[in-house]
């Protein structure tokens, strides 16, 4: 009782302001931790340092993360597991490779560690000439890296394939040797994470086993510099607005300007759907500039919760973002689509184009991460991030590790790649247009533009 009764005096006369020493908030609310030391000198930080990065990063999660709830496991149990290991990571490589797992531990799509020496399995400086995606489960080449419009590559890969095994080892075994070290907030973002960098390695020849139409080949690719390689895209070719018949607008996010947002919607006026295609990071942020001209009445999209630096470990909430109608309006069908490329400022976007009448989430799992990221620097000149505060929807249903759940799930698939075909936005016309097109219609406008 002694002790109980200290405990509350210590609380009750506490530093209890907004503002203190070692925490701030940032201008969206989220804590900053800029104070902490990086010990960029260090390039091979002692055991002492070494426990400090693990005690610092496990209290910040404690006090300062937002979803510590659904981590999935318990906090102190993680704790107690690492610390040995981060005692016995006596190299470089080693603390690395330990910090790595310890931030993939939070399930948490933010969470990267962040100037490492290339600790992530598989190693190596060089690619397979091509961009790899988790279809089904399997990974399966999504597009050659030069990007030339043929579905073979010269490498003498082609989209469609299903890679079975890499240097003789299947890739079942692979993935779940290296999963451990890719973050993620669900296994989709981590298979994603996982899919850039999986068929990295020496810059050699490597033996390549897939399946193509049913029938398993043995190939001899050659793996390429990294810097040969082009980021992909999963959203249409082409420019940011397309109409697409006389019926149909398209709208993707990566090259969408804000200050255009009203121009889009005359644009798009008279069309009977407007696709807002999210499969992608937003070039310019449009969540308020273009869902005003959506939303038919005041509208709430999202609420919040906030670290609370008077009481760190608590969280407040209570603010909600809403949409003001603002003309012009569209006042067609407004479709969205979304997939694994789809994450935090886009899964938030998605969540606010959602207040348009109708409005139909077409797509798959996306990242499942959002809220402003708060940057956790960690002795050695790593560091990582977290979620800095906690987005749901004003009913207070979650967002992280869950995404933007669809309305109507859609995905591609091994075949649709191999055609060249765009099956997620076939399925986005299908909704605008309906049951009674012919699908010969709906594949025609649905087939990108060459790249």
């Amino acid at each position: 009782r002694p002790l109980t009764a200290y405990l509350e005096y210590v609380y009750t006369n506490r530093f209890a302001a907004a503002s203190q020493l070692y925490v701030q908030m940032g201008p969206v609310g989220n804590a900053l931790f800029d104070r902490e030391l990086p010990y960029g000198d260090l390039q091979a930080p002692d055991a002492g340092y070494r426990l400090l990065a693990l005690f610092r990063y496990w209290n910040i999660i404690r006090y300062w993360f937002p979803y510590r709830d659904v981590i999935g496991e318990p906090w102190e149990d993680v704790l107690v597991e690492f610390i040995p290991e981060v005692v016995a990571a006596a190299s470089r490589a080693e603390y690395e490779a330990v910090l790595a797992r310890l931030v993939v531990s939070i399930h948490d799509s933010h969470a990267r560690l962040v100037g490492t020496t290339s600790v992530r399995p598989p190693l190596g400086a060089c690619h397979l000439p091509v961009w790899v995606r988790f279809i089904g489960g399997r990974p399966v080449v999504a597009r050659e890296a030069a990007e030339a419009g043929s579905a073979e590559s010269g490498s003498g890969l082609a989209v469609g394939d299903v890679l079975l095994s890499l240097d003789g080892e299947p890739v079942e075994t692979l993935i779940e040797e290296w999963l451990p070290y890719y973050h993620g907030s669900n296994r989709t973002a981590r298979l994603a994470e996982l899919a850039r960098a999986m068929t990295r390695g020496r810059c050699t020849t490597t033996a390549v086993l897939v399946e193509r139409g049913g029938v398993r080949l043995e190939l001899s690719i050659e793996r390429l510099p990294r810097d040969e390689l082009n980021p992909p895209r999963h959203d249409r070719p082409g420019e940011t607005f397309q109409r697409l018949s006389e019926d149909v607008a398209y709208l993707k996010l990566s090259g969408v300007e804000a200050t255009e947002a009203a121009r889009y919607v005359e644009e798009a006026a008279g069309t009977r759907g407007l696709v807002i295609d999210i499969r992608n990071y937003p070039s310019d942020f449009v969540v308020f500039a273009l869902g005003q001209h959506l939303a038919r009445e005041p509208a709430p999209f999202a609420s919040f919760t906030f670290p609370d630096a008077a009481s760190p470990g608590a969280f407040y909430g209570g603010y909600v973002a809403a949409h003001e109608p603002v003309p012009p309006h569209y006042n067609g069908k407004v479709v969205i689509l979304v997939d694994e490329a789809t994450i935090s400022q886009a899964e938030y976007t998605a969540m606010a184009f959602q207040v348009a009448p109708d409005a139909v989430i077409v797509g798959s799992t996306t990242r499942a991460a959002d809220g402003d990221v708060s940057v956790i620097p960690l002795p050695g000149g790593l560091r990582s991030g977290i979620s800095g505060i906690g987005v749901f929807y004003p009913d207070r249903r979650p967002t992280q590790r869950v995404g933007i759940v669809p309305d109507v799930y859609s995905a591609p698939t091994v075949d649709g790649l191999r055609e060249g075909r765009d099956e997620v936005l076939e399925q986005a016309l299908r909704e605008i247009l309906g049951p009674d097109v012919e699908e010969a219609a709906i594949r025609a406008l649905a087939t990108p533009p060459a790249r």
